[in-house]
């Protein structure tokens, strides 16, 4: 039986209360360690009468802070794995703490003792994302996956002792990495922020304007768009295609600054990245406004839904997939009231409002001609319900004026995206896909 009651309490997607209840003697209340939501906070471990807590109070890209059992109040804490310009997400197992890093959106490791040393930073088979590191405290070894975005995610045995890797498991598919290359370049957004993004094509690629294109986004909640691998986008990559994933403001790549940096009166920062990653790609000849498409689900369907209204120029093909399109109502349906934190609510102020409705997909479409479009969404998403897909593709078609094709596909006996059977994922992919191609122009 454990010593120690550890209790979390949340009502967003960021920020939680922490509290503590000391096992080992009757009646004992339950004591609060953070009584408010405005930060992030959990216990990583416990060991000679301290706890471990990783936090971003007062560090916006995380800390690691210890504390003794009596004296649980933030202002007794004591840094042991202080917070530096790179993102921290901290994992322990054989007596080791393992600080995971984010270094422009690509993995490092560092491995700490007890007392806050560090002892080494960890060799990963190449630039990518590792994950893992996690087990028993008396583990001589640890497991870990690494993948990127030409290399399947496999699993790696490390030595913590000795500091070595060796492969554990790797799955077999048919596709030579080789072939292949993912570089990351920086650009420069409306504001003039620097912003990482991945591109990732065949290698001798002809820098000719006529590769199509796809530019996938996110930027939201604190979710950072890390490299990995994905089969459907291999099948992309071998017909010539270009897969670029910028790291855009909202998202959790910079820390808690970042974050902010893309939610509520911010939210544009988002879109303007999302632009701006689109007009490097055009710009350095990867592709044109003919061969580029945008594709992103859920507030990444925002994100689509946003710049095709406010730059229809911008692409030729629009991927919005189950997303929130109505930023007037959305806090109304099932669990959007819980996206406040990021979006703010049209019920805030008038203010909020105004801001909200001037870049609410849903509300900025126009007489226009907009890229060739999927709206994509399921009849039984209880996340984002697909009310937000059939408004916008509904209004969509009857504001479009060109001559591009203007569809919704709506998957039956499905939800969110999570959960999909294969086969189901294989088609949906398959009609995008085509879609954007035979919207393109490009035929195989």
């Amino acid at each position: 039986m454990g010593k120690y009651l550890i209790i979390t309490a949340a009502n967003s997607t960021t920020g939680n209360e922490l509290y503590f209840q000391d096992l080992t003697r009757s009646s004992t209340p339950i004591i609060p360690i953070v009584n408010n939501m405005d930060n992030t906070h959990y216990v990583v471990d416990h060991a000679g009468g301290d706890f471990f807590i990783f936090t971003n109070l007062g560090a916006p890209n995380n800390k690691l802070v210890k504390t003794s059992v009596s004296k649980f109040a933030p202002s007794n804490w004591v840094d042991l794995i202080p917070e530096t310009d790179n993102v921290l997400d901290i994992s322990k197992a054989g007596g080791k703490f393992f600080a995971s890093y984010l270094k422009d959106a690509i993995s490092e490791v560092r491995q700490f003792d007890y007392q806050g040393n560090e002892e080494r930073v960890i060799e990963l088979p190449g630039v990518g994302t590792a994950g893992g590191f996690s087990g028993k405290n008396d583990a001589e070894y640890v497991y870990y996956s690494f993948t990127s975005y030409i290399n399947p995610s496999s699993s790696y045995r490390y030595d913590i002792a000795s500091g070595a890797s060796m492969l554990y498991n790797a799955p077999k598919i048919q596709f030579d990495p080789s072939q292949y290359e993912s570089n990351q370049v920086f650009y420069t957004s409306k504001d003039g922020t620097r912003v990482p993004m991945i591109i990732t094509h065949k290698k001798g690629l002809e820098l000719n304007g006529k590769n199509p294109t796809i530019l996938y986004g996110y930027g939201g909640f604190g979710v950072s768009l890390t490299p990995s691998f994905s089969i459907a986008n291999t099948v992309w990559l071998e017909n010539g295609g270009v897969y670029a994933v910028p790291n855009l403001r909202g998202g959790g790549e910079y820390g808690e600054n970042w974050h902010l940096a893309g939610t509520k009166m911010n939210k544009q920062n988002v879109f303007d990245d999302f632009i701006a990653a689109g007009e490097y790609l055009i710009e350095k000849g990867y592709t044109s406004s003919d061969y580029l498409a945008l594709r992103g689900g859920s507030n990444g369907g925002l994100l689509v839904g946003a710049v095709m209204t406010q730059r229809p120029d911008l692409a030729k093909v629009a991927f919005p997939a189950v997303g929130v399109l109505d930023m007037l109502r959305y806090h109304q349906f099932t669990a959007g009231a819980g996206w406040a934190y990021d979006y703010g609510t049209a019920d805030d102020s008038e203010e909020m409002y105004r801001y909200l409705k001037g870049y609410s997909p849903l509300h900025n479409l126009r007489p226009a001609a907009y890229p060739a479009t999927l709206v994509t969404t399921a009849d039984h998403d209880d996340r984002v319900v697909p009310a937000h897909s059939f408004k916008f593709a509904a209004t969509l078609q009857d504001a479009h004026q060109g001559n591009n094709p203007v569809l919704i596909r709506i998957e039956t006996n499905a939800g969110h995206g999570a959960g999909k059977p294969t086969a189901m994922q294989i088609a949906e992919i398959a009609d995008i896909f085509a879609f954007g191609l035979y919207a393109m122009g490009v035929g195989y």
